[in-house]
């Protein structure tokens, strides 16, 4: 029997859990009526599903504009076609099985995220045995698949970016924990690596840390990490140059897009890779620790220097250009985008669902590092966590990486605390060992966070009464659909279902490059009703919608008390406005511009 054997099949054996965790959650999403279809909480997966549409109606592959969105012309989204690919090919393969379009979508929205679901968990899997031994494979099982199906990406219809980008990372980083041996296991961490980069810039941080440490292995490892290096190297290099020729137009070439996948990350990638690979190739260069050193720093020092000279305007923090209005009346307000302190200030019990866990993991990091039972995949995972942490108290969606980190070394614990109560038999073993299972488990604390919310909903006079309201399903968009297409004057949540569900164009969405979009509905909904009306003439918009209900509504009626949205939310319509009949009665509220008016 070969040597590879144990391998393949605990291979196999992940694979056939990972599979299971799925079937699971497939059956209980059915079992509910796949209750997340129905609504349009998340816009960008709908957006992302208006993007497939738009490429299968015969949108050019490196046409990456959104042109039903934002004023007349539209503008350019920073999303990857790498991701609407493998959409289309599901939707094309079962429409041309079923005859039906619809069906094909819906199907996608299933199939989709729970592949990626899957995946995550297979691949979580498979770094858990390598972190902590068998023994870690049934707790990172439970603890991974229950993490994933509550924090919301894998849910049905979750067609956006961040789950298949959470997928690439776990499988770069249970690639980097096989032994050095598996030769091709490091080329294959350095292809997900740069696919996971490709497709968004939110993974930047992750890929760094992961760059630096199979530099780190490589400095302080023994020969073997040399290879490692050297096609990790190889590996990251060759798919980004791959795919920045297949996802960026020759025309653009020449031009840095600090938010998307261009020139600036190409470049800086393909030196780094390539730069890693010849240092680890240079038999002079990793005889010696001192010589491996300075050669590292010399290719950190020379990609400084690239990216200070050619692209300075890409080291400035992400949202540093945008809009103070913007700022003020949307960023602060995703909740996403809310740092720990933010959560910590309005006492939001949310925090617990996202940093409990991810604490405890680094606890059991630390212990382990103060015992000295320290290993080359403790460096790996210790380093990305903390990592996945500093980025997690800056902005919350970090925490969504942290989470599914922190399950390799809590699944190794879990599995060590089980083989003591398996040995020593005693109540004090069993109950130290759920007390392990307990918070190590996300949904302890989520459970506790959800309740601790609940509590403080229930104390509120005005609780659940705008939840009903709230326009958050399909259905709400119906009477819109009816309308003969034109331009709609909505809040920015309700651009993408107002793309999705019906013909119409809307003028404002989520997305930080529809500055101008976003700016005119922020200044048009603020304004006295005289001067929205002359906006409204002069930019053709033919219906308004409004949810008196959305939080996004209340907040600019707050802001603006005597504005056109705070009159129009009272009841007070213009003469120019007409409310349209079908939506009478309905959540989200419709008023037609009358012609001439």
């Amino acid at each position: 029997m070969s040597a590879a054997s144990p391998v393949a099949s605990s291979r196999r054996h992940d694979f056939v859990l990972a599979f299971a965790a799925v079937l699971m959650v497939l059956a209980v999403n059915a079992a509910m009526g796949f209750p997340s279809l129905g609504g349009t909480e998340d816009n960008d997966s709908l957006l992302r599903l208006v993007e497939v549409r738009d490429w299968l109606s015969g949108q050019n592959w490196f046409d990456l504009h959104q042109y039903r969105m934002g004023p007349d012309g539209g503008f350019v989204m920073h999303w990857s076609r790498l991701v609407d690919a493998p959409l289309a090919a599901i939707i094309l393969a079962v429409s041309a099985l079923t005859g039906s379009m619809a069906m094909a979508e819906t199907t996608a929205r299933i199939i989709w995220p729970a592949l990626m679901f899957g995946l995550t968990v297979f691949f979580t899997l498979r770094a858990a045995r390598r972190f902590g031994g068998d023994s870690a494979v049934l707790p990172a099982l439970i603890t991974c698949a229950t993490a994933l199906y509550f924090l919301g990406i894998y849910d049905p219809g979750a067609l956006d970016h961040h789950n298949i980008q959470l997928t690439l990372t776990m499988a770069s980083v249970s690639f980097l924990l096989a032994a050095p041996q598996q030769r091709a296991a490091a080329a294959f961490a350095g292809i997900c690596a740069a696919l996971t980069l490709a497709i968004g810039m939110e993974t930047a941080p992750y890929v760094g840390v992961i760059g630096l440490c199979v530099a780190g292995l490589f400095l302080f490892g023994d020969n073997g990490e040399r290879f490692v290096a050297r096609d990790y190297g190889l590996g990251f290099a060759g798919t980004s140059t791959l795919a920045f020729i297949l996802t960026v137009a020759p025309s653009e070439w020449a031009y840095a897009q600090c938010d998307a996948f261009s020139t600036f990350q190409f470049v800086l990638a393909g030196l780094a890779g390539v730069g890693l690979a010849a240092i680890a190739c240079a038999d002079p260069v990793h005889r010696t620790r001192a010589r491996r050193l300075a050669a590292l720093v010399l290719l950190g020092a020379g990609l400084a220097v690239v990216a200070l000279i050619w692209f300075p305007e890409c080291l400035a923090a992400p949202y540093a250009a945008l809009d103070p209005r913007l700022r003020t009346l949307w960023l602060d307000h995703v909740s996403e985008a809310q740092s720990l302190f933010m959560l910590i200030a309005d006492r939001d019990p949310s925090l617990l669902a996202r940093y409990a866990t991810p604490m405890v993991a680094l606890a059991v990091m630390a212990l382990r590092l103060r015992r000295g039972a320290w290993r080359r995949q403790d460096s790996v995972v210790g380093t990305l966590l903390a990592a996945a942490f500093v980025v997690s108290v800056w902005q919350v969606r970090g925490s969504t990486f942290s989470i599914v980190f922190a399950v390799i070394p809590l699944s190794g614990w879990i599995g060590k605390w089980r083989e003591r109560a398996e040995t020593t038999p005693t109540p004090a073993a069993s109950l130290k060992m759920i007390a392990v299972w307990l918070v190590s488990l996300n949904t302890t604390w989520a459970g506790t966070a959800a309740a601790a919310t609940q509590a403080i909903e229930n104390g509120r006079e005005t609780a659940g009464a705008s939840e009903a309201s709230a326009c958050d399903r399909a259905v709400d968009f119906a009477s819109l659909a009816g309308l003969p297409d034109t331009t709609v004057l909505a809040t920015s949540n309700f651009g993408a279902p107002i793309l999705a569900y019906s013909g119409h164009r809307a003028l404002a969405g989520p997305y930080h490059r529809n500055i101008a979009g976003n700016l005119l509905v922020l200044d048009t909904f603020t304004s006295p009703t005289d001067e929205a009306k002359r906006v409204i003439e002069s930019h053709h918009i033919g219906i308004v919608a409004l949810c008196p209900g959305s939080g996004e509504n209340r907040l600019l009626v707050d802001a603006a008390p005597d504005g056109f949205l705070a009159q129009l939310t009272r009841g007070t319509v213009p003469a120019w406005l007409e409310p349209v009949a079908g939506a009478r009665g309905k959540p989200l509220e419709l008023y037609r511009v009358k012609q001439g008016g």
